[in-house]
């Protein structure tokens, strides 16, 4: 391959720029958990371009995080050479020092950082699960949703198809029903038990609370459905609360959970040094990408925890099929039926497990641009 550019450095072709897009998706149905209700789904698409090759990159987050792409990004990765991933991250962290990067500036970096990883795979007409280097052939997946919006038969048919039909051994669902300051304790358990009878006796049971409790509300909750059985809480309490978190994790057997809100390696190794949860999540889309995502794990690992994928699972596929302390990767409903409307080369996770894709180079997906036009907000 010869590149029709130059980078500025060495060793590669010179990025020529970035293409960003905005769309907002509206729901199959109305969602909501425990802290927050929403009938539509923003993404931030972003298109890295070098050698007459294209990466893609993308981020759930609202139509700004753009503009922080366009005026704060783009300056410092156009004319990098494209193999130089790991220094063109250092480079955009350094752009953003006043933005800052924790938060919405931590969704965009992810955007650009994934599409860069993708588009270096491409140039090296390689996976991305071979650049990245497996240390497993597929990824243990589980079924999330079970939204608090939902009515009973909707949970029904959301679970019966993940577990019956797709033979998924891990779902989880939403809990938190009633006013976000005011929890009603007695719904939350009936939806609990209301799934364990559905998914049966040999499917493990997550839920996820998104901060909706205080530790007494939480940890009174798991101890009236102990019947259920479930294995997973995750964000019990706010993660801003770290110590009421730890106060939760000592006093119940369940795993407790939490980290999807995290753009920074320090928030991190805050909650991994706090000891408030016993696997830290990672989203892929949020916390700076691939290479964050790396460095993230490496220090869960040094905290002796595994992590799991928060959401964007075709984003996440080939990250998570090269961490050794991965437990697994959240098969989220709505960010599932986007990748899958956006993307030829969507995964199929009948079996509770999801392959990255091996015969294609990047993460193997392409872009349906004509598909989803309708959709396009800028």
């Amino acid at each position: 391959m010869t590149p029709h550019s130059t980078s500025r450095d060495h060793g590669g072709p010179a990025i020529d720029g970035l293409c960003v897009s905005t769309y907002t998706v509206p729901t199959d149905a109305p969602e909501a958990d425990g802290t927050l209700s929403w009938d539509s789904t923003d993404v931030v698409l972003v298109e890295a371009r070098a050698g007459g090759l294209t990466g893609t990159g993308w981020t759930y987050a609202p139509a700004p995080c753009a503009e922080v792409v366009r005026a704060l990004l783009e300056p410092v990765v156009t004319g990098a050479s494209a193999l130089d991933v790991p220094g063109i991250a250092v480079a955009m962290h350094r752009a953003v020092r006043n933005a800052p990067r924790v938060g919405l500036v931590g969704y965009a970096i992810a955007a650009v950082d994934c599409a860069l990883w993708d588009l270096k795979a491409r140039i090296l007409d390689v996976s991305l699960a071979s650049l990245l280097g497996r240390v497993r052939e597929d990824v243990a997946v589980y079924g999330s949703g079970g939204f608090v919006s939902y009515s009973p038969a909707q949970l029904d048919q959301q679970l019966t198809r993940w577990v019956a039909d797709q033979q998924m051994s891990r779902v989880k669902i939403k809990i938190g029903h009633g006013p976000a300051d005011a929890p009603d304790l007695a719904a939350d358990r009936d939806w609990i038990r209301r799934a364990r009878a559905v998914v049966g006796e040999d499917v493990e049971l997550f839920v996820d609370a998104n901060g909706a409790y205080q530790a007494t509300q939480a940890v009174r909750l798991m101890k009236d459905v102990a019947d259920a059985r479930v294995t997973w809480f995750e964000e019990p309490v706010s993660s801003d609360h770290l110590d009421q978190m730890a106060r939760v994790r000592n006093a119940l057997d369940i795993d407790v959970a939490a980290g999807e809100y995290g753009t920074d390696l320090f928030y991190f190794q805050r909650m991994c040094a706090s000891g408030a949860v016993d696997c830290l999540q990672l989203d892929i889309s949020r916390c700076g990408g691939i290479t964050q995502w790396q460095r993230i794990a490496a220090v869960a690992a040094a905290h002796g925890l595994e992590v799991s994928g928060h959401c964007a699972p075709h984003l996440s596929a080939a990250a998570a099929a090269s961490t050794p302390n991965l437990r697994h990767l959240e098969w989220f409903h709505d960010h599932v039926r986007i990748e899958h409307m956006f993307f030829d080369g969507s995964s199929d996770p009948s079996g509770g497990r999801i392959t990255p894709r091996a015969g294609s180079p990047g993460h193997g997906l392409l872009l349906r641009a004509s598909d989803v036009a309708g959709y396009r907000t800028s």
